[in-house]
C-alpha cells in the first residue's frame, strides 16, 4: 500500500490522504470502512438518521475497520443528541457543515476527538480556525451535493491555506482522479475530500439508474440552484440536469410553491412512502417510478469516473495516479 506524508496523514492516523465525502444515506458502514481499511478515512452521515439508527451505523462500521473513520453532522439541524451518540461510541473524527460548530468544539475535544469543519472562505476558514478546529475542509463551488459556497476550488484552497497555516487543510469540489489529488497538495492542501466519485463504488447505497445516469454525465451536464429544496428549504446544491431541472427553468425558475407538478408524485421508496418532484432526497435502491426525474447530486467531475469499482480499488487507484503525476510533474523543469 502506497503512504503518504502529509499533516492530515499524520494526524489523522491514516496511509493515504482521501476522504470519503459523508454523502447522507448513499454511504454505508460497508462503503466507509472499505474507504477506510484501504488508507482513507471513511465519513458517515448521522444527519438525517434518527438516534438509534446512528449507534448502530457507527457500531456496525466499527465491526468492519479496525483503522479511523469520523461523522459529518449538518448545523442547519440540532445535532446535540447526535452529537452525543458519536461520543460515547468513541468516534475519533467529527466534521462539522452548514453552520457554526464553535459551541460543539470543546466538548469534541474534551471526548479526546478531532474537529473537522467545511468553510467556503478564506475568512470563514480563520474564525473556524480561532474557535479551534483541527482541520478544514476548503469546499469549492464545483462540489455536488449541497454547496456552502460560491467560490470555485482553485482561488479559494490557497486562500485558505494561508489563513490557516500550520493547520491542515482539505481540499473539497472537483476532484474525482488521482491528478485532482496532485493538484490540491499543489494548491497547499494536505488531502482531498472525494463524493461524486465514490457515488460509483460497488458499495455506495444509490438506484443502478443514478449511477448509469452519472456515468453518463459529461462535466458540463450539472447545475447549481435551490430546486431540490423539498426537505431542505433554500439550500444551494449541484445536481444533473434532469427534466425536474428543465421544467423549472422554462417556468422562469420559479420560488417554492410556485413551480410546476410541485405536489406531483413521482416514485415511491423501498419502505412504500411517496417521492414528491423537487424532494432533495436522491433515488435510493429499491426506489421505483420517475427515478432520472428525482434530484441526482453530482459535481463537475463526474466525467472523470468512467466504472463502477469496489471503494478499495477507487482509493489505490487515485492514490496511485496521484503519485505518478507528482513524480511526472519533475521533468517540466527546465534546468
Amino acid at each position: 500500500m502506497l503512504k503518504f506524508q502529509t499533516s492530515l496523514t499524520r494526524l489523522l492516523n491514516i496511509d493515504i490522504p482521501i476522504i470519503l465525502a459523508p454523502m447522507a444515506n448513499a454511504v454505508s458502514p460497508e462503503l466507509a470502512a472499505a474507504v477506510s481499511n484501504a488508507g482513507g478515512l471513511g465519513m458517515l452521515s448521522a444527519t438525517w438518521r434518527d438516534i438509534e439508527n446512528t449507534r448502530q451505523v457507527i457500531r456496525k462500521t466499527r465491526s468492519l475497520t479496525s483503522r479511523p473513520f469520523g461523522v459529518n453532522l449538518v448545523l442547519a439541524w440540532p445535532q446535540a443528541e447526535r452529537l452525543a451518540i458519536c461520543l460515547e461510541e468513541g468516534v475519533p473524527i467529527i466534521s462539522f457543515s452548514f453552520g457554526d460548530s464553535s459551541k460543539y468544539i470543546e466538548r469534541v475535544h474534551a471526548a479526546g476527538a478531532l474537529v473537522m469543519h467545511t468553510i467556503a472562505s478564506a475568512a470563514e476558514a480563520r474564525l473556524a480556525s480561532e474557535a479551534g478546529v483541527d482541520i478544514l475542509v476548503a469546499q469549492g463551488w464545483e462540489a455536488g451535493g449541497h454547496v456552502w459556497g460560491k467560490v470555485a476550488t482553485f482561488p479559494l484552497v490557497p486562500r485558505v491555506v494561508d489563513a490557516v497555516a500550520p493547520k491542515p487543510v482539505v481540499t473539497a469540489g472537483g476532484i474525482a482522479d488521482g491528478r485532482g489529488v496532485a493538484a490540491a497538495f499543489m494548491l497547499g492542501a494536505a488531502g482531498v475530500w472525494v463524493g461524486t466519485r465514490f457515488l460509483l463504488s460497488e458499495e455506495a447505497l444509490i438506484h443502478t439508474v443514478y449511477q448509469q445516469k452519472l456515468l453518463q454525465a459529461a462535466e458540463t451536464d450539472t447545475v447549481y440552484s435551490t430546486v431540490f429544496d423539498i426537505g431542505w428549504p433554500d439550500s444551494p446544491h449541484r445536481s444533473l440536469r434532469n427534466d425536474t431541472i428543465e421544467q423549472w427553468e422554462a417556468a422562469g425558475n420559479p420560488p417554492g410553491g410556485h413551480r410546476p407538478n410541485e405536489s406531483e408524485v413521482i416514485g415511491t421508496y423501498g419502505d412504500g412512502n411517496s417521492i414528491r418532484r423537487y424532494e432533495s432526497s436522491f433515488p435510493e435502491p429499491g426506489a421505483t417510478g420517475q427515478l432520472e426525474s428525482m434530484c441526482l447530486y453530482a459535481g463537475q467531475g463526474v466525467g472523470l469516473a468512467s466504472r463502477v469499482q469496489p471503494a478499495a480499488e477507487i482509493v489505490q487507484t487515485m492514490a496511485e495516479e496521484a503519485a505518478r503525476t507528482l513524480s511526472s510533474g519533475q521533468s517540466i523543469i527546465a534546468s
